[in-house]
């Protein structure tokens, strides 16, 4: 049990500032517009099943993909630090709310648009992917999925069972925070949500900072002690 906690602490922790519910509610909102209530939750709830079953496939194929590639964990763990930390950096030193510059590209894109279609046929893309869980998100869930450990086969078991649990918490946050996003715009100030999104970025740089340094030792131990 201490292995299944331990797994989804650290995948919640990790997938939490990217997908950022609170910061993405407030995109989605500006998206979806003046829509009936009853329209929030029917979207919500699709974007919450549409994240589930996007990371959970990440997760599933996530380590064949690597080794189909021939790319090491400690590479990925490098990388995909390196990714967030950047992204973090970003968010830190930004002015708007946004919650990183990705998802206000992909916001940009689709107003440039003009909303071309229903709002039902844009629950995966731009809804779920990439304003919900965007690329960084991909490359943490192909870290966290390459970092399980592989034997004993129970104990892989365990750790992804925490990974999912992660991804449910999280898409059930999701669900909530776009289901009431007009709510939570006329009850949040744009300062506080200012701030919230500025400590969220901090702590999703000194996980990615880990994640990198996680990554890199095993890589410096292989060169300084090579056998």
């Amino acid at each position: 049990m201490l292995l299944f906690w331990n797994y989804f602490v650290l995948s919640f922790s990790a997938l939490l500032p990217l997908i950022n519910p609170l910061g993405s509610a407030l995109i989605f909102l500006g998206l979806v517009g003046a829509a009936p209530i009853p329209v929030y939750h029917s979207l919500a709830r699709r974007i919450a099943i549409n994240t589930i079953l996007f990371l959970a496939v990440i997760d599933l194929v996530g380590s064949t993909l690597l080794h189909f590639f021939g790319i090491s964990l400690p590479i990925v763990q490098v990388s995909g630090g390196l990714v967030i930390a950047a992204i973090a950096w970003s968010m830190l030193n930004q002015q708007g709310l946004d919650p990183s510059p990705e998802k206000m590209q992909a916001a940009a894109q689709v107003q440039a648009d003009n909303l071309a279609g229903t709002l039902q046929q844009k629950t995966f893309y731009p809804f779920t992917f990439p304003i919900t869980a965007g690329p960084g998100t991909i490359v943490v869930m192909l870290t966290l999925s390459a970092h399980t450990p592989q034997r004993p086969i129970s104990d892989n078991l365990i750790a992804h069972a925490g990974l999912l649990l992660a991804i449910l918490v999280l898409s059930l946050t999701v669900y909530f925070s776009y289901a009431y996003a007009p709510r939570i715009a006329q009850r949040i100030s744009p300062s506080t949500v200012h701030g919230i999104l500025r400590v969220i970025a901090f702590i999703m740089l000194c996980i990615g900072v880990q994640i990198a340094w996680n990554g890199l030792v095993p890589m410096l131990a292989s060169v300084l002690h090579p056998r």
